[in-house]
């Protein structure tokens, strides 16, 4: 009678795209495999967080336990990308792992845990042009977990960015250029009656505060100033001819 429901230790559709065994060569190794490949894991998953949730299959009173774990690496920047590779002493403790581990989550991620022919150096490394993993290069989506932005869309991001940057640059030097000539500020066309507006509202505020118009304190200051010195002098020389006329003073 077959199952209605697949097999939790069953292998998945995952597969090594560079492996060049043949099916039968593939599925020998799997049945015996004690390795195990980890994925959707997040960039800031530490060794410590995998060895404690993945040793908690282990089975060391018949000889097992994790033989070691190896943390998928970007290529070009050697940090964390996401993936690991996970290596029991037996197989049967990886079959536990796919049975009680995967699907479950780690650092609020849904891990999965696929079956794995066996770990060969250089394969703890990305496979993307960027150095990640590829899934990481064409992803569309937010991912705080696995670095942001997608590398191809990160890239359209910055672009569109510096492209707007240098379109704001082209507008300021056009406006200062027409202040320029003009020697004064310049409205931008269609804009006329917010200006008018903005300018009416300043000016109705400064009427309310008594403030006057800017330089205009300034030079009623100055007209002050003029007239006390002005003063001043007068007063000085009608004191003066007052003692000429008056000797007794």
């Amino acid at each position: 009678m077959s199952s209605v429901v697949d097999s939790l230790d069953a292998p998945s559709s995952y597969r090594d795209s560079r492996n060049t065994s043949s099916r039968a060569a593939t599925y020998m190794a799997l049945s015996k495999t004690a390795t195990l490949y980890v994925g959707n894991l997040s960039f800031y998953t530490t060794e410590e967080q995998m060895h404690e949730l993945f040793g908690r299959v282990c089975n060391a009173s018949s000889g097992g336990g994790i033989r070691r774990i190896i943390m998928g690496l970007d290529r070009i920047n050697k940090t964390p990308c996401g993936f690991a590779f996970v290596e029991y002493y037996t197989h049967a403790e990886a079959l536990a792992c796919m049975r009680q581990i995967s699907g479950t989550k780690l650092d609020e991620r849904v891990i999965r845990c696929d079956l794995d022919p066996g770990y060969t150096d250089g394969r703890q490394y990305g496979r993307g042009r960027s150095g990640g993993q590829v899934r990481d290069e064409y992803r569309q989506e937010y991912d705080a977990g696995r670095g942001g932005w997608g590398h191809l869309r990160l890239k359209e991001e910055e672009d569109r960015i510096a492209k707007e940057e240098e379109r704001r640059k082209e507008h300021d030097e056009v406006y200062k250029e027409q202040e320029e000539q003009a020697g004064g500020r310049v409205i931008p066309a269609g804009a006329e009656e917010v200006y008018e507006e903005l300018e009416g509202r300043q000016r109705a505020g400064n009427d309310a505060t008594g403030s006057d118009a800017p330089g205009e304190h300034d030079t009623k200051r100055k007209r002050a100033d003029e007239q006390s010195a002005d003063g001043d002098s007068g007063d000085e020389s009608f004191a003066r001819k007052r003692r000429l006329e008056s000797p007794d003073l």
